[in-house]
Protein backbone atom coordinates (compact mmCIF):
# COMPACT_ATOMS: atom_id res chain seq x y z
CA UNK A 1 0.00 0.00 0.00
CA UNK A 2 1.81 3.68 -0.97
CA UNK A 3 1.54 6.62 1.37
CA UNK A 4 -0.52 8.21 -0.50
CA UNK A 5 -3.54 5.42 0.08
CA UNK A 6 -2.16 4.93 3.50
CA UNK A 7 -2.83 9.23 4.32
CA UNK A 8 -6.34 8.92 2.66
CA UNK A 9 -8.02 6.30 4.85
CA UNK A 10 -6.29 7.82 8.05
CA UNK A 11 -8.53 10.76 7.28
CA UNK A 12 -11.27 9.19 5.88
CA UNK A 13 -14.80 10.07 7.64
CA UNK A 14 -17.43 8.27 9.25
CA UNK A 15 -20.07 8.57 7.26
CA UNK A 16 -22.26 7.76 4.72
CA UNK A 17 -20.86 8.70 1.15
CA UNK A 18 -19.58 7.68 -2.49
CA UNK A 19 -16.49 6.34 -2.79
CA UNK A 20 -14.25 6.44 -6.41
CA UNK A 21 -11.28 4.24 -6.66
CA UNK A 22 -8.95 5.25 -9.89
CA UNK A 23 -5.68 3.56 -11.21
CA UNK A 24 -2.98 5.43 -12.09
CA UNK A 25 -4.02 6.82 -15.23
CA UNK A 26 -6.58 8.98 -13.48
CA UNK A 27 -9.38 6.48 -14.73
CA UNK A 28 -12.13 5.75 -12.14
CA UNK A 29 -12.12 1.96 -11.97
CA UNK A 30 -14.65 1.33 -9.06
CA UNK A 31 -17.61 2.99 -7.41
CA UNK A 32 -19.11 2.04 -4.52
CA UNK A 33 -21.39 3.42 -1.61
CA UNK A 34 -21.11 2.77 2.17
CA UNK A 35 -23.14 3.56 5.19
CA UNK A 36 -19.59 4.35 6.95
CA UNK A 37 -16.89 5.57 4.02
CA UNK A 38 -14.02 5.01 7.46
CA UNK A 39 -15.20 1.41 7.88
CA UNK A 40 -15.86 0.25 4.14
CA UNK A 41 -13.01 1.69 1.89
CA UNK A 42 -10.48 0.65 4.84
CA UNK A 43 -11.81 -2.92 4.36
CA UNK A 44 -10.90 -3.31 1.09
CA UNK A 45 -6.69 -3.02 2.04
CA UNK A 46 -7.02 -4.92 5.64
CA UNK A 47 -7.36 -8.50 3.91
CA UNK A 48 -3.81 -9.78 3.05
CA UNK A 49 -6.15 -12.60 0.66
CA UNK A 50 -9.00 -11.30 -0.68
CA UNK A 51 -11.85 -13.94 -1.05
CA UNK A 52 -12.51 -13.35 -5.07
CA UNK A 53 -9.38 -13.08 -7.08
CA UNK A 54 -11.05 -9.96 -8.81
CA UNK A 55 -11.00 -8.15 -5.58
CA UNK A 56 -7.36 -8.61 -5.35
CA UNK A 57 -6.97 -7.59 -8.53
CA UNK A 58 -8.95 -4.34 -8.23
CA UNK A 59 -7.23 -3.43 -4.96
CA UNK A 60 -3.99 -4.16 -6.65
CA UNK A 61 -5.16 -1.57 -9.25
CA UNK A 62 -6.00 1.42 -6.91
CA UNK A 63 -3.79 5.02 -7.24
CA UNK A 64 -5.99 7.17 -5.78
CA UNK A 65 -9.67 7.60 -3.45
CA UNK A 66 -12.13 10.03 -3.65
CA UNK A 67 -15.06 10.55 -1.76
CA UNK A 68 -18.21 12.50 -1.60
CA UNK A 69 -20.34 12.59 1.92
CA UNK A 70 -24.03 12.46 1.67
CA UNK A 71 -26.54 12.40 4.50
CA UNK A 72 -28.56 8.99 4.33
CA UNK A 73 -27.22 5.71 2.80
CA UNK A 74 -29.98 5.82 0.63
CA UNK A 75 -28.57 8.87 -0.72
CA UNK A 76 -25.59 7.26 -1.26
CA UNK A 77 -26.85 4.53 -3.15
CA UNK A 78 -28.54 7.07 -5.74
CA UNK A 79 -25.47 9.10 -6.31
CA UNK A 80 -23.54 5.49 -6.81
CA UNK A 81 -26.09 4.67 -9.51
CA UNK A 82 -25.80 7.75 -11.29
CA UNK A 83 -21.88 7.95 -11.01
CA UNK A 84 -21.84 4.16 -12.51
CA UNK A 85 -24.16 5.05 -15.46
CA UNK A 86 -21.95 8.24 -16.37
CA UNK A 87 -18.86 6.34 -15.75
CA UNK A 88 -19.21 2.71 -16.50
CA UNK A 89 -16.23 1.77 -14.14
CA UNK A 90 -14.76 -1.36 -15.46
CA UNK A 91 -15.53 -3.15 -12.31
CA UNK A 92 -19.10 -2.24 -11.30
CA UNK A 93 -21.57 -4.43 -12.06
CA UNK A 94 -23.06 -3.63 -15.86
CA UNK A 95 -26.68 -3.09 -15.83
CA UNK A 96 -27.60 -4.83 -19.02
CA UNK A 97 -30.37 -2.27 -20.29
CA UNK A 98 -29.80 0.51 -23.14
CA UNK A 99 -33.94 0.46 -24.20
CA UNK A 100 -35.09 4.19 -24.20
CA UNK A 101 -39.19 3.23 -22.90
CA UNK A 102 -42.36 5.07 -23.45
CA UNK A 103 -44.35 8.02 -21.14
CA UNK A 104 -47.66 8.85 -21.18
CA UNK A 105 -47.42 13.06 -21.15
CA UNK A 106 -50.04 15.36 -19.86
CA UNK A 107 -48.72 18.40 -22.08
CA UNK A 108 -48.37 21.92 -20.23
CA UNK A 109 -50.66 23.84 -22.16
CA UNK A 110 -53.77 25.15 -21.95
CA UNK A 111 -56.28 22.48 -22.60
CA UNK A 112 -53.60 19.55 -22.38
CA UNK A 113 -52.97 17.12 -25.34
CA UNK A 114 -52.30 13.29 -23.76
CA UNK A 115 -50.14 11.30 -26.29
CA UNK A 116 -46.82 8.82 -25.29
CA UNK A 117 -43.17 9.39 -26.12
CA UNK A 118 -39.92 8.36 -25.76
CA UNK A 119 -38.24 11.88 -25.39
CA UNK A 120 -39.04 13.23 -21.93
CA UNK A 121 -38.20 17.17 -21.80
CA UNK A 122 -38.75 19.55 -18.71
CA UNK A 123 -40.89 21.98 -19.76
CA UNK A 124 -43.74 21.39 -16.97
CA UNK A 125 -45.46 18.55 -18.74
CA UNK A 126 -46.34 16.18 -16.78
CA UNK A 127 -45.32 12.66 -17.28
CA UNK A 128 -46.14 8.82 -16.24
CA UNK A 129 -44.04 5.87 -17.01
CA UNK A 130 -41.74 4.93 -18.34
CA UNK A 131 -44.11 1.86 -19.31
CA UNK A 132 -41.74 -1.37 -20.51
CA UNK A 133 -45.33 -2.19 -23.22
CA UNK A 134 -46.97 -0.27 -25.49
CA UNK A 135 -49.34 -2.33 -25.20
CA UNK A 136 -49.90 -0.93 -21.57
CA UNK A 137 -50.30 2.43 -23.01
CA UNK A 138 -52.26 1.45 -25.96
CA UNK A 139 -54.72 0.07 -23.78
CA UNK A 140 -54.38 3.23 -21.33
CA UNK A 141 -54.94 6.11 -24.23
CA UNK A 142 -57.64 3.81 -25.53
CA UNK A 143 -59.62 4.10 -22.26
CA UNK A 144 -58.88 8.05 -22.05
CA UNK A 145 -60.02 8.35 -25.65
CA UNK A 146 -63.34 6.87 -24.47
CA UNK A 147 -64.05 8.31 -21.44
CA UNK A 148 -63.37 12.19 -22.28
CA UNK A 149 -62.99 14.12 -25.66
CA UNK A 150 -59.79 15.51 -25.14
CA UNK A 151 -58.03 17.03 -28.65
CA UNK A 152 -55.46 15.77 -30.03
CA UNK A 153 -55.02 18.57 -32.54
CA UNK A 154 -51.32 21.36 -31.41
CA UNK A 155 -53.00 24.66 -31.84
CA UNK A 156 -52.28 27.57 -29.97
CA UNK A 157 -55.77 27.52 -27.67
CA UNK A 158 -54.96 30.82 -25.96
CA UNK A 159 -57.71 33.12 -24.86
CA UNK A 160 -56.84 35.42 -27.54
CA UNK A 161 -56.79 33.21 -30.44
CA UNK A 162 -59.42 31.67 -29.22
CA UNK A 163 -61.34 35.16 -29.06
CA UNK A 164 -59.88 36.41 -32.13
CA UNK A 165 -61.67 32.85 -33.86
CA UNK A 166 -58.41 31.96 -35.33
CA UNK A 167 -59.81 28.64 -35.76
CA UNK A 168 -62.10 26.08 -36.92
CA UNK A 169 -63.51 22.90 -35.62
CA UNK A 170 -62.00 19.88 -37.29
CA UNK A 171 -63.41 16.54 -38.44
CA UNK A 172 -62.23 15.22 -35.09
CA UNK A 173 -65.19 17.81 -33.98
CA UNK A 174 -67.77 16.40 -36.42
CA UNK A 175 -67.09 12.61 -35.54
CA UNK A 176 -67.76 13.11 -31.78
CA UNK A 177 -63.79 12.30 -30.40
CA UNK A 178 -63.69 16.29 -29.83
CA UNK A 179 -66.05 18.80 -28.29
CA UNK A 180 -64.52 22.07 -30.18
CA UNK A 181 -62.43 24.12 -27.31
CA UNK A 182 -61.02 25.97 -30.56
CA UNK A 183 -64.06 27.19 -31.05
CA UNK A 184 -64.97 28.34 -27.49
CA UNK A 185 -67.27 25.47 -27.80
CA UNK A 186 -66.43 23.66 -24.19
CA UNK A 187 -65.10 25.43 -21.55
CA UNK A 188 -61.65 25.19 -19.95
CA UNK A 189 -63.43 24.35 -16.67
CA UNK A 190 -64.85 21.16 -17.90
CA UNK A 191 -61.71 19.98 -19.72
CA UNK A 192 -59.88 20.76 -16.97
CA UNK A 193 -62.16 18.09 -15.20
CA UNK A 194 -61.98 15.83 -17.63
CA UNK A 195 -57.63 16.36 -17.29
CA UNK A 196 -57.98 15.94 -13.07
CA UNK A 197 -59.85 12.42 -13.64
CA UNK A 198 -57.34 11.03 -16.09
CA UNK A 199 -54.38 11.98 -14.07
CA UNK A 200 -55.81 10.14 -11.32
CA UNK A 201 -56.56 7.18 -13.81
CA UNK A 202 -52.83 7.12 -14.65
CA UNK A 203 -51.64 7.21 -11.01
CA UNK A 204 -53.64 4.10 -10.41
CA UNK A 205 -56.54 6.19 -8.65
CA UNK A 206 -59.07 4.83 -10.48
CA UNK A 207 -61.46 4.11 -7.80
CA UNK A 208 -61.24 7.81 -7.02
CA UNK A 209 -62.43 9.09 -10.43
CA UNK A 210 -65.28 6.26 -9.82
CA UNK A 211 -66.73 8.19 -7.16
CA UNK A 212 -66.27 11.66 -8.52
CA UNK A 213 -68.52 9.91 -11.44
CA UNK A 214 -71.00 8.59 -9.29
CA UNK A 215 -71.34 12.03 -7.71
CA UNK A 216 -71.84 13.68 -11.11
CA UNK A 217 -74.30 11.13 -12.18
CA UNK A 218 -76.40 11.80 -9.54
CA UNK A 219 -76.50 15.12 -9.54
CA UNK A 220 -77.58 14.58 -13.58
CA UNK A 221 -80.16 12.36 -11.79
CA UNK A 222 -81.41 15.09 -9.95
CA UNK A 223 -81.87 17.72 -12.56
CA UNK A 224 -83.84 14.92 -14.79
CA UNK A 225 -80.89 15.07 -17.27
CA UNK A 226 -81.25 11.47 -17.68
CA UNK A 227 -79.37 10.85 -20.88
CA UNK A 228 -76.12 12.98 -19.94
CA UNK A 229 -76.51 10.47 -16.63
CA UNK A 230 -76.41 7.39 -18.85
CA UNK A 231 -73.39 9.00 -20.38
CA UNK A 232 -71.67 9.03 -17.20
CA UNK A 233 -73.12 5.46 -16.18
CA UNK A 234 -71.49 4.35 -19.26
CA UNK A 235 -67.87 5.78 -18.00
CA UNK A 236 -68.36 4.15 -14.72
CA UNK A 237 -68.58 0.86 -16.25
CA UNK A 238 -65.95 1.12 -18.40
CA UNK A 239 -63.51 2.49 -15.50
CA UNK A 240 -64.97 -0.56 -13.13
CA UNK A 241 -64.38 -3.35 -15.89
CA UNK A 242 -60.94 -1.80 -16.23
CA UNK A 243 -60.51 -1.67 -12.60
CA UNK A 244 -61.25 -4.94 -12.09
CA UNK A 245 -58.67 -6.31 -14.74
CA UNK A 246 -55.95 -4.14 -13.13
CA UNK A 247 -56.73 -4.89 -9.58
CA UNK A 248 -54.51 -8.02 -8.04
CA UNK A 249 -54.76 -7.26 -4.22
CA UNK A 250 -55.88 -4.84 -1.36
CA UNK A 251 -56.70 -1.83 -2.82
CA UNK A 252 -55.05 -0.47 0.77
CA UNK A 253 -51.73 -1.64 -0.42
CA UNK A 254 -51.12 1.89 -2.21
CA UNK A 255 -47.86 3.41 -3.41
CA UNK A 256 -45.70 0.22 -2.86
CA UNK A 257 -42.40 -0.67 -4.91
CA UNK A 258 -41.89 -4.76 -5.36
CA UNK A 259 -38.66 -6.06 -6.08
CA UNK A 260 -37.54 -9.65 -6.54
CA UNK A 261 -33.96 -11.49 -7.64
CA UNK A 262 -32.63 -14.62 -9.16
CA UNK A 263 -28.63 -15.29 -9.85
CA UNK A 264 -27.35 -17.49 -12.03
CA UNK A 265 -24.00 -18.22 -12.54
CA UNK A 266 -22.07 -14.77 -13.25
CA UNK A 267 -25.97 -13.32 -13.85
CA UNK A 268 -28.67 -11.52 -11.97
CA UNK A 269 -31.92 -11.17 -12.99
CA UNK A 270 -34.08 -8.27 -10.62
CA UNK A 271 -37.96 -7.39 -11.00
CA UNK A 272 -39.58 -4.18 -10.62
CA UNK A 273 -43.52 -3.73 -10.05
CA UNK A 274 -45.48 -0.46 -9.24
CA UNK A 275 -48.17 -0.91 -6.98
CA UNK A 276 -50.75 1.40 -6.37
CA UNK A 277 -54.17 1.21 -4.88
CA UNK A 278 -53.90 -2.27 -5.36
CA UNK A 279 -53.01 -2.17 -8.91
CA UNK A 280 -49.86 -2.56 -11.03
CA UNK A 281 -49.51 -0.07 -12.69
CA UNK A 282 -45.96 -0.37 -13.47
CA UNK A 283 -43.28 -3.67 -14.03
CA UNK A 284 -39.86 -4.11 -15.38
CA UNK A 285 -36.70 -7.04 -14.82
CA UNK A 286 -33.29 -6.00 -15.79
CA UNK A 287 -30.19 -7.91 -16.44
CA UNK A 288 -27.23 -7.86 -14.12
CA UNK A 289 -23.77 -8.70 -14.89
CA UNK A 290 -21.44 -9.26 -11.58
CA UNK A 291 -17.97 -8.10 -11.59
CA UNK A 292 -16.67 -8.74 -7.77
CA UNK A 293 -18.79 -11.13 -7.23
CA UNK A 294 -21.24 -9.53 -5.36
CA UNK A 295 -24.05 -10.94 -2.78
CA UNK A 296 -27.65 -10.82 -4.07
CA UNK A 297 -28.32 -7.82 -1.64
CA UNK A 298 -25.40 -6.33 -2.70
CA UNK A 299 -27.10 -6.63 -6.32
CA UNK A 300 -30.49 -5.51 -5.46
CA UNK A 301 -29.27 -2.49 -3.46
CA UNK A 302 -27.81 -1.07 -7.17
CA UNK A 303 -30.84 -2.36 -8.92
CA UNK A 304 -33.51 -0.43 -6.47
CA UNK A 305 -31.44 2.60 -6.30
CA UNK A 306 -31.63 2.19 -10.39
CA UNK A 307 -35.16 1.40 -10.68
CA UNK A 308 -36.61 4.26 -8.34
CA UNK A 309 -34.57 6.81 -10.28
CA UNK A 310 -35.85 5.43 -13.58
CA UNK A 311 -39.57 4.76 -12.64
CA UNK A 312 -39.69 8.28 -10.37
CA UNK A 313 -40.95 6.29 -7.46
CA UNK A 314 -41.48 7.95 -4.24
CA UNK A 315 -42.85 5.18 -2.71
CA UNK A 316 -42.17 4.82 1.12
CA UNK A 317 -42.62 0.90 1.47
CA UNK A 318 -40.70 -1.91 -0.57
CA UNK A 319 -41.49 -5.53 -0.75
CA UNK A 320 -38.63 -7.42 -0.82
CA UNK A 321 -37.28 -11.47 -0.51
CA UNK A 322 -34.75 -11.00 2.45
CA UNK A 323 -33.83 -8.14 5.04
CA UNK A 324 -31.94 -5.82 3.64
CA UNK A 325 -29.46 -4.10 5.58
CA UNK A 326 -29.77 -0.62 4.45
CA UNK A 327 -30.76 1.96 6.93
CA UNK A 328 -33.42 4.99 6.07
CA UNK A 329 -35.83 6.44 8.47
CA UNK A 330 -37.83 7.52 5.39
CA UNK A 331 -37.82 3.77 3.95
CA UNK A 332 -39.86 0.58 5.11
CA UNK A 333 -38.64 -2.74 3.90
CA UNK A 334 -41.06 -5.55 4.07
CA UNK A 335 -40.31 -9.31 4.06
CA UNK A 336 -43.80 -10.99 3.40
CA UNK A 337 -44.84 -14.13 4.70
CA UNK A 338 -48.26 -14.41 4.09
CA UNK A 339 -50.87 -12.41 2.42
CA UNK A 340 -51.24 -9.74 0.01
CA UNK A 341 -47.88 -8.54 0.17
CA UNK A 342 -46.72 -11.88 -0.38
CA UNK A 343 -48.44 -12.76 -3.09
CA UNK A 344 -47.07 -9.68 -4.85
CA UNK A 345 -43.60 -10.63 -4.26
CA UNK A 346 -44.66 -14.57 -5.58
CA UNK A 347 -45.73 -12.15 -8.82
CA UNK A 348 -42.48 -10.21 -9.44
CA UNK A 349 -40.66 -13.86 -8.99
CA UNK A 350 -42.86 -15.35 -11.86
CA UNK A 351 -41.81 -12.52 -13.60
CA UNK A 352 -38.50 -12.84 -13.45
CA UNK A 353 -38.39 -16.89 -14.26
CA UNK A 354 -40.53 -15.59 -17.13
CA UNK A 355 -37.84 -13.28 -18.15
CA UNK A 356 -35.00 -15.62 -17.74
CA UNK A 357 -37.11 -18.47 -20.02
CA UNK A 358 -37.93 -15.81 -22.74
CA UNK A 359 -34.03 -14.98 -22.46
CA UNK A 360 -32.80 -18.43 -22.89
CA UNK A 361 -35.34 -19.26 -25.70
CA UNK A 362 -34.13 -15.72 -27.50
CA UNK A 363 -30.25 -17.40 -27.25
CA UNK A 364 -30.89 -21.03 -27.77
CA UNK A 365 -32.40 -19.71 -31.18
CA UNK A 366 -29.48 -17.91 -32.07
CA UNK A 367 -27.49 -20.32 -30.55
CA UNK A 368 -29.13 -23.86 -30.75
CA UNK A 369 -25.23 -25.51 -29.63
CA UNK A 370 -25.98 -22.95 -25.86
CA UNK A 371 -28.73 -24.94 -25.19
CA UNK A 372 -26.89 -28.47 -25.29
CA UNK A 373 -23.86 -27.17 -23.34
CA UNK A 374 -26.05 -25.39 -21.05
CA UNK A 375 -27.72 -29.06 -20.57
CA UNK A 376 -24.73 -30.52 -20.41
CA UNK A 377 -23.52 -28.05 -17.55
CA UNK A 378 -26.55 -28.89 -15.88
CA UNK A 379 -26.17 -33.01 -15.59
CA UNK A 380 -22.53 -32.12 -14.74
CA UNK A 381 -23.70 -30.40 -11.63
CA UNK A 382 -26.86 -32.36 -10.98
CA UNK A 383 -24.72 -35.63 -11.26
CA UNK A 384 -21.86 -34.42 -9.38
CA UNK A 385 -19.22 -34.68 -12.50
CA UNK A 386 -16.06 -33.53 -13.23
CA UNK A 387 -16.44 -33.10 -16.87
CA UNK A 388 -19.50 -32.13 -19.40
CA UNK A 389 -21.36 -36.17 -20.54
CA UNK A 390 -21.16 -35.19 -23.97
CA UNK A 391 -20.59 -39.34 -24.56
CA UNK A 392 -22.56 -40.95 -22.57
CA UNK A 393 -23.30 -45.34 -22.91
CA UNK A 394 -26.13 -46.82 -20.76
CA UNK A 395 -26.31 -50.76 -20.35
CA UNK A 396 -28.66 -53.36 -19.70
CA UNK A 397 -29.49 -56.95 -19.37
CA UNK A 398 -32.27 -59.45 -20.84
CA UNK A 399 -32.89 -62.58 -21.02
CA UNK A 400 -36.01 -64.53 -21.23
CA UNK A 401 -37.00 -66.83 -18.25
CA UNK A 402 -33.08 -67.81 -18.53
CA UNK A 403 -32.74 -68.44 -21.78
CA UNK A 404 -31.03 -66.17 -24.93
CA UNK A 405 -29.41 -64.14 -21.90
CA UNK A 406 -28.72 -60.64 -23.85
CA UNK A 407 -27.61 -57.04 -23.74
CA UNK A 408 -27.83 -53.84 -24.93
CA UNK A 409 -25.95 -50.17 -24.82
CA UNK A 410 -27.97 -47.31 -26.23
CA UNK A 411 -25.43 -44.26 -26.54
CA UNK A 412 -25.95 -40.74 -26.53
CA UNK A 413 -23.94 -37.84 -27.54
CA UNK A 414 -24.38 -33.93 -26.63
CA UNK A 415 -27.39 -35.31 -25.18
CA UNK A 416 -29.19 -36.46 -28.17
CA UNK A 417 -29.50 -40.24 -29.50
CA UNK A 418 -26.88 -42.08 -31.70
CA UNK A 419 -28.24 -44.91 -32.91
CA UNK A 420 -25.46 -45.77 -35.24
CA UNK A 421 -23.55 -46.23 -32.27
CA UNK A 422 -25.87 -48.82 -30.44
CA UNK A 423 -24.69 -52.20 -29.76
CA UNK A 424 -26.31 -55.50 -28.47
CA UNK A 425 -24.19 -58.38 -26.93
CA UNK A 426 -25.29 -62.17 -27.17
CA UNK A 427 -23.64 -63.22 -23.50
CA UNK A 428 -20.79 -66.11 -23.71
CA UNK A 429 -19.59 -66.99 -20.58
CA UNK A 430 -22.74 -66.73 -18.25
CA UNK A 431 -24.80 -69.77 -18.10
CA UNK A 432 -28.44 -68.85 -16.65
CA UNK A 433 -30.37 -65.64 -15.56
CA UNK A 434 -27.31 -64.05 -13.72
CA UNK A 435 -27.67 -60.08 -14.60
CA UNK A 436 -24.39 -59.25 -12.16
CA UNK A 437 -22.05 -62.08 -14.41
CA UNK A 438 -23.72 -61.25 -17.64
CA UNK A 439 -23.08 -57.44 -16.79
CA UNK A 440 -19.22 -58.09 -15.93
CA UNK A 441 -18.87 -59.78 -19.12
CA UNK A 442 -20.56 -57.12 -21.62
CA UNK A 443 -18.84 -54.33 -19.68
CA UNK A 444 -15.21 -55.51 -19.93
CA UNK A 445 -16.05 -56.56 -23.67
CA UNK A 446 -17.18 -53.52 -24.69
CA UNK A 447 -14.37 -51.09 -23.07
CA UNK A 448 -11.54 -53.32 -24.00
CA UNK A 449 -12.21 -53.36 -27.18
CA UNK A 450 -12.48 -49.34 -27.07
CA UNK A 451 -8.97 -49.75 -25.58
CA UNK A 452 -7.81 -52.18 -28.23
CA UNK A 453 -9.06 -50.58 -31.02
CA UNK A 454 -7.97 -46.73 -29.39
CA UNK A 455 -11.22 -45.72 -29.34
CA UNK A 456 -12.55 -42.11 -27.47
CA UNK A 457 -13.99 -43.40 -24.20
CA UNK A 458 -17.29 -41.98 -22.79
CA UNK A 459 -17.54 -39.56 -19.69
CA UNK A 460 -20.28 -41.15 -18.05
CA UNK A 461 -21.89 -44.88 -18.10
CA UNK A 462 -24.78 -45.40 -17.01
CA UNK A 463 -26.14 -48.81 -15.90
CA UNK A 464 -29.69 -49.66 -15.57
CA UNK A 465 -29.90 -51.79 -11.93
CA UNK A 466 -29.08 -51.06 -8.63
CA UNK A 467 -25.98 -51.62 -6.66
CA UNK A 468 -25.29 -55.19 -7.36
CA UNK A 469 -25.30 -54.40 -11.45
CA UNK A 470 -23.16 -51.37 -10.74
CA UNK A 471 -20.72 -53.44 -8.61
CA UNK A 472 -20.42 -55.72 -11.58
CA UNK A 473 -19.59 -53.48 -14.13
CA UNK A 474 -16.99 -51.57 -11.86
CA UNK A 475 -15.15 -54.95 -11.02
CA UNK A 476 -14.46 -54.98 -14.99
CA UNK A 477 -13.63 -51.51 -15.32
CA UNK A 478 -11.35 -52.15 -12.43
CA UNK A 479 -9.59 -55.25 -14.14
CA UNK A 480 -9.20 -52.90 -17.41
CA UNK A 481 -7.57 -49.95 -15.46
CA UNK A 482 -10.60 -47.50 -16.10
CA UNK A 483 -11.45 -47.34 -12.61
CA UNK A 484 -11.55 -43.71 -11.83
CA UNK A 485 -11.21 -42.63 -15.23
CA UNK A 486 -15.00 -42.73 -16.09
CA UNK A 487 -17.64 -41.60 -14.44
CA UNK A 488 -20.22 -44.72 -13.69
CA UNK A 489 -23.17 -44.70 -12.51
CA UNK A 490 -26.61 -46.65 -11.31
CA UNK A 491 -30.41 -46.27 -11.85
CA UNK A 492 -32.94 -47.59 -10.00
CA UNK A 493 -36.12 -49.21 -11.41
CA UNK A 494 -38.63 -46.17 -10.68
CA UNK A 495 -35.89 -43.90 -11.96
CA UNK A 496 -36.40 -42.19 -8.09
CA UNK A 497 -32.59 -42.97 -6.80
CA UNK A 498 -29.21 -43.14 -8.71
CA UNK A 499 -26.41 -45.04 -7.34
CA UNK A 500 -22.30 -44.27 -7.14
CA UNK A 501 -19.60 -46.77 -6.88
CA UNK A 502 -18.69 -47.38 -3.38
CA UNK A 503 -21.62 -45.17 -1.83
CA UNK A 504 -24.67 -46.62 -0.19
CA UNK A 505 -26.75 -43.27 0.25
CA UNK A 506 -28.23 -42.98 -3.27
CA UNK A 507 -28.68 -39.52 -5.12
CA UNK A 508 -32.15 -38.02 -5.73
CA UNK A 509 -33.14 -35.88 -8.68
CA UNK A 510 -35.84 -33.19 -9.04
CA UNK A 511 -38.44 -35.37 -11.12
CA UNK A 512 -39.17 -32.37 -13.51
CA UNK A 513 -35.42 -31.96 -14.04
CA UNK A 514 -33.77 -32.34 -17.48
CA UNK A 515 -31.04 -34.11 -16.26
CA UNK A 516 -33.38 -37.12 -14.68
CA UNK A 517 -35.42 -37.20 -18.53
CA UNK A 518 -31.95 -37.84 -20.63
CA UNK A 519 -31.36 -40.60 -18.18
CA UNK A 520 -34.97 -41.71 -18.47
CA UNK A 521 -34.46 -41.72 -22.61
CA UNK A 522 -31.17 -43.38 -22.32
CA UNK A 523 -33.12 -46.19 -20.49
CA UNK A 524 -36.00 -46.17 -22.67
CA UNK A 525 -33.95 -46.45 -25.96
CA UNK A 526 -31.45 -49.27 -24.49
CA UNK A 527 -35.00 -51.05 -23.55
CA UNK A 528 -36.55 -50.65 -26.85
CA UNK A 529 -32.81 -52.02 -28.01
CA UNK A 530 -32.26 -54.81 -26.01
CA UNK A 531 -35.81 -55.73 -26.35
CA UNK A 532 -36.19 -56.05 -30.02
CA UNK A 533 -32.87 -57.68 -30.11
CA UNK A 534 -34.00 -60.18 -27.59
CA UNK A 535 -37.28 -61.00 -29.35
CA UNK A 536 -35.44 -61.67 -32.63
CA UNK A 537 -32.97 -63.90 -31.17
CA UNK A 538 -35.89 -66.17 -29.66
CA UNK A 539 -37.63 -66.30 -32.49
CA UNK A 540 -34.65 -68.07 -34.25
CA UNK A 541 -34.26 -70.30 -31.35
CA UNK A 542 -38.15 -71.13 -30.91
CA UNK A 543 -37.66 -71.92 -34.85
CA UNK A 544 -34.67 -74.53 -34.35
CA UNK A 545 -36.55 -76.58 -32.20
CA UNK A 546 -39.12 -79.78 -32.72
CA UNK A 547 -41.84 -77.56 -32.36
CA UNK A 548 -41.93 -75.19 -35.72
CA UNK A 549 -41.93 -78.64 -36.94
CA UNK A 550 -45.51 -79.39 -35.85
CA UNK A 551 -48.35 -78.45 -38.26
CA UNK A 552 -50.84 -75.70 -36.56
CA UNK A 553 -48.69 -74.70 -33.86
CA UNK A 554 -46.62 -70.78 -34.74
CA UNK A 555 -44.39 -68.84 -32.94
CA UNK A 556 -46.26 -67.28 -30.30
CA UNK A 557 -47.76 -70.68 -29.53
CA UNK A 558 -44.13 -72.38 -29.42
CA UNK A 559 -42.66 -69.35 -27.32
CA UNK A 560 -45.82 -69.86 -24.36
CA UNK A 561 -44.76 -73.64 -24.14
CA UNK A 562 -40.87 -73.09 -23.63
CA UNK A 563 -41.63 -70.21 -21.37
CA UNK A 564 -43.60 -72.50 -19.39
CA UNK A 565 -41.89 -76.10 -19.68
CA UNK A 566 -38.57 -74.32 -20.21
CA UNK A 567 -37.45 -77.31 -22.81
CA UNK A 568 -38.71 -79.22 -25.38
CA UNK A 569 -37.75 -82.48 -23.77
CA UNK A 570 -40.61 -81.56 -20.63
CA UNK A 571 -43.01 -80.61 -23.04
CA UNK A 572 -42.46 -84.23 -24.48
CA UNK A 573 -43.14 -85.63 -20.88
CA UNK A 574 -46.21 -84.00 -19.78
CA UNK A 575 -49.95 -84.95 -20.61
CA UNK A 576 -52.46 -83.50 -22.38
CA UNK A 577 -53.92 -81.98 -19.72
CA UNK A 578 -51.32 -79.59 -18.44
CA UNK A 579 -50.53 -78.64 -22.06
CA UNK A 580 -54.16 -77.35 -22.49
CA UNK A 581 -53.76 -75.60 -19.61
CA UNK A 582 -50.66 -73.23 -20.95
CA UNK A 583 -52.10 -73.27 -25.26
CA UNK A 584 -55.94 -74.49 -24.99
CA UNK A 585 -57.69 -77.81 -25.76
CA UNK A 586 -57.32 -78.36 -30.00
CA UNK A 587 -53.56 -76.95 -29.71
CA UNK A 588 -52.90 -78.83 -26.81
CA UNK A 589 -53.95 -82.13 -28.82
CA UNK A 590 -52.03 -81.34 -31.27
CA UNK A 591 -48.83 -80.86 -29.55
CA UNK A 592 -49.49 -83.92 -27.59
CA UNK A 593 -50.68 -86.33 -30.82
CA UNK A 594 -47.40 -85.39 -32.04
CA UNK A 595 -44.96 -85.95 -29.36
CA UNK A 596 -46.64 -89.15 -28.75
CA UNK A 597 -46.52 -90.58 -32.71
CA UNK A 598 -42.69 -89.95 -32.60
CA UNK A 599 -41.74 -91.16 -29.38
Amino acid sequence: MSHHIESILSTLPDKPGVYQYYDEEGKIIYVGKAKSLKKRVSSYFQKDRHESGKTAVLVRKIADIKTIVVDTEMDALLLENNLIKKYQPRYNVNLKDDKTYPWICIKNERFPRIFYTRKFIRDGSEYFGPYTSVKMIETLLDLVKQLYKIRNCSLNLSVENIEKKKFKVCLEYHIGNCKGPCEDWQSFEEYDENIKDIRQILKGNAGAVIGHLKEIMQQFSADMKFEEAQEVKDKIDQLEKFKTKSVVVNPAIHNVDVFSIRTEDDFAYVNFLKVMNGSIIQGHTIEMKRKLDETPEELLEIAIADMRTRFQSDAKEMIVPFDMQMEDENLKFTVPKIGDKRHLLLLSEKNVLNFMREKQMQMEKQHPENKILRLLEQMKKDLRLTELPRHIECFDNSNFQGAYPVAAMSVFKNAKPSKKDYRHFNIKTVEGPDDFASMEEVIFRRYKRMLDELQPLPQLIVIDGGKGQLSSAMSSLEKLGLKGKIAVIGIAKKLEEIYYPEDSVPLYIDKKSQTLHIIQQLRDEVHRFGITHHRNRRSKGVVKTELSEIKGIGEKTAEELLKHFKSVKKIKETGLEEISKVIGRAKGEIVYDYFRETR
